[in-house]
């Protein structure tokens, strides 16, 4: 078989047999196909696409590269939870406790981030003491005593991913949806979970900026994890706004935490009942999910939710009072800026990525991988797109610590606002759920 065949078949539009699409996936991990015929490959695939059978088999294949973790000795049916990110995204802060409060093992290997604000890692990291390293055994242990641990992904994990992102990054063939959905998918299908839930953001802070891809991105992972024979649900929420009010590691804690207690902003709040409703879905808890929810509301009413976030940050060394005391707990940055509404009126814009964007330039996300998190600082929003503000009211909040280019993320944020004489509707989060 030879790479050159492979690629002259896909330029000319013809479907790659499973044979030929690991042939390339395992050539290229070991090096053996090099850099230039595997970018010709992308592109030949960026402008014929995969078909579904394709799609499929690249994403196993890919999951195949490298370690699988294996969660057959932890007991129950173990759900992942998946976003594709966005702004003031804190997710699994909230639902790994949560679930695991129900019954559902959570065994959850999570990332750092590179961007806006810090991943599920970094933002566990900010609460004292936290560690997300643990060895496989430990790993399994952790869920098996308390219900729930919360890890870092290590570089084994579907290394096919990590070299052809890499490549597409590079050569222009990053947005296809095919390409997408088989490098999520990958690393799902290796972490070894039994079903997986999908969160696909849509929006301008969200890589998916129109509901059609959105749309088009769910079904395709929904249809990978069928053919894997994982059941697999998407959720397509909104990130034209941050979600939530807080944007930056320590503050989105907090909000998590407030959110667990019930009392976090609306949309936020929204949103982890309904994930949590269908991870306890999938999980076999109960098919029914107007009772799923029932229970969801009562983990968080109870405090039975919050107390497995406490015994879930103590297992991993962190410090539990963060769940009773976080002002005291979590690290504050030094100063703080009121940003003001100029005139009255509605807000109707409230522009994600650029607010996203301030957040990292305040030092709460990073620019490169090299990049130091300030796990304190980053911004809270004080209203959402709907809001009537009348002049000087106050729109957010910035958290800072550096004062060197405080001047430019202030014009950014005012720039990332629009306000409205006329009102506004407001935004609703979720906007679709495809099984």
């Amino acid at each position: 078989m030879r790479m050159y065949d492979i690629i002259k078949k896909k330029r000319d539009g013809g479907p790659l047999t499973g044979e030929e699409i690991r042939f390339f996936v395992d050539g290229y991990v070991k090096g053996d196909i090099p850099d230039y015929q595997a970018s010709a490959l992308l592109m030949a695939i960026f402008f014929n696409r995969l078909n579904r059978d394709e799609t499929a088999v690249l994403t196993q294949a890919m999951a195949d590269s490298g370690e699988s973790i294996d969660l057959s000795s932890v007991k129950g049916i173990k759900v992942d939870k998946h976003s594709t990110g966005g702004v003031g995204d804190k997710t699994s802060l909230v639902l790994a406790p949560l679930v695991a409060a129900a019954g559902i093992p959570v065994a959850k290997m999570s990332g750092r981030g590179l961007g806006h604000t810090g991943g599920t890692i970094d933002k566990l990291e900010s609460i004292p003491g936290f560690k997300a390293e643990m060895t496989k055994a430990g790993f399994i242990k952790s869920v098996n005593s308390i219900g729930v641990a919360i890890i870092g992904q290590t570089g084994d994990i579907a290394p096919a991913d990590k070299k052809l992102y890499g490549l597409r990054d590079v050569t222009a063939t990053v947005d296809d949806i095919s390409l997408i959905a088989s490098s999520i998918m990958s690393k799902k299908l290796a972490a070894g979970a039994d079903c997986i839930l999908l969160d696909v953001k849509v929006g301008k802070g969200a890589f998916m900026k129109s509901m059609d891809q959105a749309r088009k991105l769910a079904e395709v992972m929904v249809e990978i994890g069928r053919a894997a024979h994982r059941e697999t649900i998407a959720v397509i929420s909104d990130m034209e706004q941050p979600l939530g009010f807080a944007v930056g590691n320590a503050l989105e804690v907090k909000e998590a935490i407030e959110t667990l207690k019930g009392e976090g902003p609306e949309d936020f709040d929204k949103l982890c009942r309904e994930l949590g409703t269908l991870m306890l879905v999938l999980g076999g808890i109960t098919r029914d999910t107007s009772e799923a929810r029932a229970i969801v509301d009562d983990l968080i009413a109870s405090g039975r939710a919050l107390n497995k976030f406490r015994e879930f940050v103590r297992n991993q060394g962190g410090d539990p009072e963060v769940a009773d005391r976080p002002e005291e707990i979590l690290p504050i940055a030094k100063d703080t800026v009121r940003i003001a509404a100029d005139r009255e009126g509605y807000i109707s814009e409230l522009r994600a990525e650029e607010i996203g964007i301030c957040a990292m330039h305040l030092g709460a996300g990073r620019a490169n991988k090299e990049d130091t998190i300030d796990p304190s600082v980053g911004i809270v929003m004080n209203r959402k797109v709907g809001d009537f503000v009348r002049e000087g009211d106050s729109i957010a909040t910035l958290y800072v610590n550096r004062k060197d280019n405080l001047d430019t993320v202030i014009d950014m944020f005012r720039s990332s606002i629009g306000i409205s004489a006329t009102p506004v509707s407001r935004i609703e989060i979720i906007k679709e759920i495809i099984r």
